[in-house]
């Protein structure tokens, strides 16, 4: 009962949906879905960054001309000299000050002055204008700030560590970094910034020279990978802006004190808004390369400092100075970098909020993920279970088709961060897991089915070989599985064909057994055995008396007239076909037999008997290269024969499928050849009746055709044979033959144009789900162009064939040679063609 409510679809859609909702509550697994959506909407994003920002990178080539990081302090200051001159709007250094730079001699200078102004009178007058130059010399960090008080516009950082503090903090923050101290507007309930402590400040002097000092920090997610930036950290329940907001409100010429903060909503910069979470962090949009270019300006600090590079080009920019040469600092993970130096971090930053470039997540976000989620729940539990594997996997495709592109769409569009990787993780996963089960629930049934149908074989199998239909058993049980059993059973099958002398049907069924078991008992010698009876030993109840093996196990050849049976070529639907040979003059010869007694019921044989002799003989009259030699004709014990030339190769019907088609210049030849046959049997007043591809021989080695069969239709043409074969092939049979009017050369021709249509597209052109629609459809419907089957078919060939299908005979070729004549024509422009194509 359990494992039967288990097999419900939608009780396996349920299990999944919890379980997916535990694993989304618990594990990662979802959240990093998510994030490779959120990368691949940035990557997909186009915005342009702001021209205003600019980046100086102290670079491996700055290293090698200037020597290894740390440099000394003072070309730092230098550097920012030269700025200040170039009028930059706002000079930026990602370059933490928290360590003195001073020369150590610096100290000693020091304590000799100390000295010098303990005693005056004892120094020469003229030491303390040196000491005083040399001081000032070696004082690298003195001279740093003082540049940086003299440009009044740069920003430099300061570090945290993120986290909450334990009791009151040692001492209280600088007035340097306390007059960017912000007031919130709203209820912090709704969001409030990250708690840090443990601030590390650059050196008095370069914080007080500063325009403004601030925390520069980031805060990747769990993959380690940047995607949201704070904007806002609070410190003993201080609120102060980050290093890239204040970079950004000195770029927009707001002061740090006039930026304005509601809680888990926005910062205000002026006119600018800037949408925030609950941790006070946003989400920019991170700027890739196009078509190689970076996104922002970068020039070597060698470069720049040395005069290379105008400083005119960076008047009225934010300049952003810092490390990207590899060993100096770390370096972050984005959606667009494996490895982005700090400073273009914060140009991304900078950009991303001069040009209001972020991605927003409206506070319906929320509702419409468990909506989505809900409705594919829905879908999973009451819709999937109900629709077809073709319904079902389409509404699917459609419904991640369209969640995916509405994500992405959203994201590329309007920058709107609506995350739907949950419903459509689950969308996929419970269709995966319903067709998986429906999937085994029916390779279960049909396993059953097989074994249940199996079983059925084997029964009617042995049930039919009791009743002496071996032909019909065999076919039922070698639907059978191969076993031991099987073995025994399919051994006792070929031993019934072997007391019926058809050893040509032991030997399929011990090779049968040998796909299975090829040293079974002593298999191999009897399939050698049998293979030799069947070569050589007259098959059929209706065989030729003498037919013996004798006492000493050597096989005696039967005989039909004088011709000496060699072995089986194949079968026909009217008898079998062997191969002869003559023993007086060594001829071998092919020799087809029909069984009169079995074909014909007993008040038409005699006449069936008659019209044989009279068919073969008008046949044999016939002498044509492209027509099959008759050599002689005859009956033993109601085994009509008649002997032919035996030709190499094959019929035409290997080649009327698709895949296997002659070039359509061969089509044509072969076409030629047997339309000048038909002209001259035509001409002898003898109509085939049966034209198809099985009764054109073709050895395309050396490009004979031959007709052959001329009368076997009208042999059989006695209303009905006792079998049920009706006269002629009805596939290519003329319009006044099937309605059973008089005949001429005119129907051959007919069945000469559907050999040749199916020659050239691999199909019939009438076909029919049974005899009648067949035959309506020979005698009413018009066929399709050949062409569109074959584009290769030119116009020519088309209308040759269109030509030779006409309903009404006056209205087709009127004789062969006018047949064979258009299709030398055809064949001669083909070969011209093909030639001309070389």
């Amino acid at each position: 009962m359990k494992w039967t409510l288990w097999r419900r679809d939608w009780i396996a859609a349920l299990a999944v949906v919890l379980l997916y909702l535990l694993v989304w509550a618990v594990t990662p697994m979802v959240n990093s879905m998510e994030n490779a959506a959120y990368d691949a909407g940035v990557r997909l994003t186009s915005r342009a960054p702001s021209s205003r920002v600019a980046v100086i990178a102290i670079d491996q080539q700055s290293l090698d001309n200037m020597g290894r990081w740390p440099w000394p302090r003072d070309i730092q200051a230098r550097m920012i000299d030269k700025l200040a001159a170039a009028h930059v709007h706002t000079l930026v250094s990602t370059v933490y000050y928290t360590e003195p730079g001073q020369d150590r001699g610096l100290s000693y200078l020091q304590r000799i002055k100390s000295l010098h102004d303990a005693d005056p009178g004892a120094w020469p007058p003229m030491i303390v204008p040196l000491l005083d130059e040399a001081m000032a010399a070696l004082d690298e960090d003195h001279t740093l700030a003082t540049s940086i008080d003299h440009a009044g516009n740069v920003l430099v950082p300061m570090l945290y560590r993120l986290g909450d503090a334990d009791g009151n903090p040692d001492r209280s923050l600088p007035e340097f970094v306390r007059r960017t101290e912000l007031e919130p507007q709203g209820d912090p309930a709704e969001g409030w910034p990250l708690s840090v402590t443990q601030p590390t400040l650059p050196l008095a002097p370069v914080g007080e020279a500063a325009a403004g000092v601030a925390a520069d920090m980031q805060q990747p997610d769990s993959d380690g990978m940047v995607r949201r930036v704070p904007l806002l950290l609070r410190y003993q329940n201080q609120i102060y802006p980050s290093f890239d907001l204040l970079i950004a409100a000195h770029a927009l010429g707001v002061p740090a004190r006039q930026i304005r903060f509601a809680p888990g909503k926005m910062a205000q910069l002026g006119s600018v808004q800037v949408p925030l979470d609950q941790d006070a962090a946003f989400r920019p949009y991170f700027y890739d390369s196009a078509n190689g270019t970076p996104p922002f300006s970068v020039d070597s600090f060698y470069d720049v400092y040395n005069g290379k590079i105008s400083l005119e080009k960076y008047r009225d920019k934010i300049v952003l100075i810092g490390a990207v040469a590899p060993g100096i600092g770390n370096n972050f993970v984005t959606p667009v970098s494996s490895a982005m130096p700090p400073v273009l971090l914060g140009a991304q930053i900078i950009s991303a909020l001069l040009q209001q470039h972020y991605f927003v997540s409206p506070a319906w976000t929320h509702y419409l993920q468990l909506a989505v989620l809900a409705l594919v729940a829905a879908y999973l539990t009451l819709a999937l279970p109900r629709l077809n594997a073709a319904v079902a996997a389409g509404l699917s495709a459609v419904a991640v088709a369209a969640l995916l592109g509405a994500q992405f769409v959203l994201m590329t569009q309007a920058m709107l961060w609506v995350p739907l990787m949950g419903p459509v993780a689950l969308l996929a996963a419970g269709y995966l897991v319903i067709t998986s089960k429906r999937y085994l629930l029916s390779e279960a049934r049909e396993q059953q089915s097989a074994a249940e149908s199996a079983e059925s074989n084997r029964m009617l199998g042995l049930a039919l070989q009791g009743q002496g239909q071996l032909d019909m058993a065999f076919d039922k049980l070698r639907r059978v599985p191969m076993s031991d059993d099987m073995m025994s059973v399919l051994n006792n099958l070929a031993l019934d064909f072997e007391r019926k002398r058809q050893f040509n049907k032991a030997e399929a069924v011990y090779r049968a057994m040998s796909q299975y078991d090829e040293h079974w008992q002593d298999l191999p010698a009897r399939i050698n055995r049998a293979q030799q009876l069947a070569e050589t030993v007259l098959l059929g109840g209706t065989g030729v008396h003498g037919t013996l093996i004798s006492a000493d196990g050597d096989v005696t050849k039967p005989m039909l007239g004088r011709y000496q049976i060699e072995k089986e070529l194949g079968k026909g639907a009217m008898g079998v076909v062997y191969q002869g040979r003559d023993p007086r003059i060594g001829r071998v010869v092919a020799i087809k037999t029909l069984a009169l007694t079995q074909e014909f019921e007993a008040d038409m044989l005699e006449e069936a008997r008659q019209r044989f002799f009279r068919e073969a003989e008008t046949a044999g009259s016939l002498t044509h290269p492209n027509i099959i030699t008759i050599y002689d004709a005859g009956e033993d014990n109601d085994l009509a024969w008649i002997a032919m030339e035996l030709l190499q190769g094959g019929d035409l019907l290997p080649y009327t499928q698709g895949g296997k088609l002659l070039p359509l210049a061969e089509v044509a030849s072969v076409v030629r050849k047997v339309a000048t046959a038909l002209a001259y049997a035509h001409g002898q007043n003898v109509v085939h009746r049966d034209i198809k591809p099985a009764n054109i021989m073709f050895d395309r080695a050396n490009r004979t055709v031959k007709v052959m069969d001329f009368g076997i239709a009208r042999i059989t043409d006695v209303n009905r044979t006792r079998t049920g074969m009706v006269l002629g092939t009805p596939s290519y049979m003329s319009p006044e033959q099937l309605l059973g009017q008089p005949l001429d050369g005119r129907s051959d021709l007919f069945s000469l144009g559907v050999t040749m249509y199916q020659m050239c597209t691999g199909r019939l052109p009438f076909e029919g789900d049974s005899m009648g629609q067949l035959m309506f459809s020979i005698t009413h419907d018009t066929p399709r162009d050949p062409r569109e089957f074959n584009p290769k078919v030119p116009g020519m060939l088309a209308a040759i064939i269109i030509k030779a299908l006409a309903k009404a005979p006056d209205e087709r070729f009127q004789t062969g040679e006018q047949l064979a004549h258009a299709c030398a024509r055809l064949e001669a422009g083909l070969l011209k063609r093909a030639a001309g194509n070389a």
